[in-house]
């Protein structure tokens, strides 16, 4: 296996670092998230259509770029360093690999196309503030733990004559204010036969009132969602297995947004560094005194680390948790300290260090905590006893050369993700 970049993922990451360079400064960002949308639709288009980011992932049957996962890692991790307000995160990583897994072949043929061109946003929405539970990061993804039950609460389906008809409330979901599709899981069956299914809304369906939710980190926007009487198509034949799917999209899901981590966490160090350079404190640079040196120092091996777990990660998304876990704590470290190291300024919530500490609390918040990753991890990997098995075979790991990891890191890697979950 040859596991080094290949010189189109080197070329993708250098384009992507160009555009957003540009059009990703902190005043940016904070425009595009107090827009109606909560991010530059301008700016989500001009990546479609340049870079193809939204269908990297998919087949190119379907209209995508049809690179592997591990690719889709890469661009993130750029994203992960401007915090880039965008729905690629609910639309490619979490949205898009459903419906290709469920779908049937003319629901993939009519939604794949338009999302990976840019054109169509998706947002999944299950009940709860159980995305992580969902996705079988924190724990496993039995439906009645985390969709509501069988008897109340959640969303519930029936179906009559004139189809699926969708009623509750969703009061978390990425992007959910502005999608143009949503996949709302839904019981249906009632209390004795009760199981959940994935379904399709559109944003002009009866019934269905949306709104924009305030959030801790407003580049991750959302929404509440309210469905009264809504008319759903089912997404695929009702046949498969939506946990098992929900769970594969979770491990893919996992070293993207660990990839995304790391890109923020190297960007606050990054901004750190040059502070203490410039900075000066008694007639000399800050950045001079040991004591910041070795508090420097430690954060940069925190990142590298997270980084190597990361990279295994796009390669074997079955390490996605651990990796995930690594690089939210890395980030939560990183994005603390430079708030302490930029001295005073570093407080005000005005200031850019804000962004990065907000964004770690509130992934830690959505897909953690950290320490319930690890739990998750250790126990399917059979740390305390048998080991758990997958509740589908991983499709997504890539052996070919388009795999993001370095060979040399890669035995570290899985040495220090085992230690951290013990």
């Amino acid at each position: 296996m040859d596991a080094a970049f290949t010189a189109e993922q080197h070329e993708m990451r250098r384009t992507l670092r160009e555009i957003l360079g540009k059009r990703c400064g902190p005043d940016e960002v904070r425009a595009a998230v107090r827009t109606t949308a909560g991010h530059d639709r301008e700016l989500w288009r001009q990546l479609a259509r340049q870079l193809g980011l939204p269908g990297i992932a998919i087949t190119e049957e379907y209209g995508g770029v049809g690179c592997a996962p591990a690719d889709l890692a890469l661009a993130c991790e750029e994203t992960g360093r401007v915090l880039l307000p965008s729905p690629l995160l609910a639309t490619a990583v979490l949205a898009a690999p459903l419906i290709t897994a469920l779908g049937t072949e003319a629901q993939r043929a009519a939604l794949l196309p338009p999302l990976a061109a840019g054109g169509l946003t998706a947002a999944l929405a299950v009940p709860g503030p159980a995305l992580a539970t969902a996705l079988a990061l924190t724990g496993d993804n039995v439906p009645g733990e985390w969709a509501g039950g069988g008897r109340a609460g959640g969303v519930q389906a029936t179906s009559g004559e004139d189809g699926w008809r969708l009623y509750g409330e969703v009061p978390q979901v990425l992007d959910g204010h502005s999608a143009g599709l949503l996949l709302v899981a839904a019981h249906t069956g009632g209390f004795a036969r009760s199981r959940t299914l994935l379904f399709l809304v559109r944003e002009d369906a009866p019934g269905l009132v949306r709104a924009r939710q305030s959030t801790l980190d407003e580049t991750r926007a959302q929404g509440r969602i309210q469905l009264r009487d809504v008319p759903a198509e089912l997404l695929g034949d009702g046949q498969g297995d939506v946990p098992a799917a929900l769970a594969a999209t979770g491990r893919t899901a996992a070293g993207v947004l660990a990839a995304e981590a790391v890109g923020a966490a190297d960007q606050a160090l990054a901004r750190t560094v040059d502070h203490v350079r410039q900075r000066e404190q008694f007639g000399r640079a800050i950045g001079s005194f040991q004591a910041v040196k070795h508090r420097l120092a430690d954060l940069y091996v925190q990142v590298q680390a997270a980084r190597s777990a990361a990279y295994y990660a796009a390669w074997d998304p079955e390490q996605g948790g651990l990796a995930l876990a690594q690089a939210l704590e890395a980030l939560r470290i990183t994005s603390g300290e430079a708030i302490q190291l930029h001295g005073g300024i570093g407080f005000t919530w005005e200031h850019d260090a804000h962004l990065y500490f907000k964004r770690a609390a509130a992934d830690e918040l959505l897909f953690g905590p950290v320490h319930r990753l690890r739990a998750h991890a250790a126990r399917r990997a059979g740390l305390f006893g048998p080991p758990v098995p997958s509740a589908v075979p991983s499709t997504t790991a890539n052996t070919n050369t388009s795999t993001t990891a370095n060979t040399s890191t890669t035995t570290t890697t899985t040495t220090t993700t085992e230690r951290m979950a013990v």
